[in-house]
């Protein structure tokens, strides 16, 4: 329902607005706009304002439309693999994800140590990019447990790679502040930019794709993920190359 320009158009109200809608549209729709605006603690003018910046006259069609995608997704349709691949090819790599790729690769260079977190389908993936990583010769860690003891210096010098396809799951964002406190950077991968993990990253990688759920399972494609942990690695390999080279 909403594309990725009218996502990236949102200011921070309209942002904080756009998650809870998304995350609550059962309720949404059966909900006045004042109501609306006193769950959200924004005016009803912003939500006036955010329906018109997707393309709906008024808070009525922007209601209509919600049902609509309701329904849609009572009936799903799981898409192809072959679908999921393609979209990810035509909305992300057509963009500056190369560079952004790039721009964390240096960030891990310049630390002496790397952590994975996620959780879920996440924490798996996760779990593999400490090991693909560390196959490449960049030893890295996947830590799931935000408890886990670590000592403040080594925090000091690293750099932890959070993985989250909403970017919006409290765990993740809470470990996220804790190793940011004690002084490590932060480089995440999410599924949109505008997530809270990827704005309190120091880099973020997104990439774009279809949220599919089945009952109450994210079964969003995890492809672009492994796409863009591999490169990473890869690069990150090809910079400690030419530094031992020099």
């Amino acid at each position: 329902m909403f594309t990725n320009e009218e996502i990236a158009s949102f200011n921070e109200l309209e942002t904080s607005l756009y998650n809870f809608i998304t995350q609550n549209i059962e309720k949404v729709v059966y909900m006045r706009i004042r109501e609306l605006a006193d769950e959200t603690h924004v005016s009803t003018a912003t939500i006036l304002r955010f329906c018109r910046k997707v393309n709906c006259s008024g808070f009525s069609e922007f209601k209509v439309r919600l049902k609509l995608q309701l329904e849609n997704e009572k009936s799903t349709v799981i898409k192809s693999g072959q679908h999921s691949i393609t979209e990810f090819f035509e909305r992300t790599l057509t963009g500056n994800i190369e560079e952004k790729i790039k721009k964390a690769a240096k960030v891990v260079t310049d630390a002496e140590t790397v952590i994975f977190i996620g959780i879920g389908s996440s924490g798996i993936l996760a779990e593999y990019g400490a090991r693909y990583f560390s196959s490449l010769g960049t030893f890295s860690m996947y830590i799931k447990d935000p408890h886990f003891p670590i000592h403040p210096h080594i925090l000091n010098d690293s750099v932890t790679i959070a993985l989250s396809v909403s970017g919006e799951s409290n765990y993740t964002v809470r470990h996220i502040n804790q190793l940011k406190q004690e002084g490590s950077k932060i480089v995440s991968i999410t599924n949109s930019k505008h997530s809270t993990v990827a704005k309190i990253s120091d880099v973020n990688i997104p990439y774009y794709v279809t949220n599919e759920w089945y009952e109450n399972s994210n079964i969003t494609t995890q492809v672009p993920v492994m796409y863009i942990l591999e490169t990473m690695a890869r690069e990150i390999y090809k910079i400690n190359e030419n530094k031992n080279r020099d």
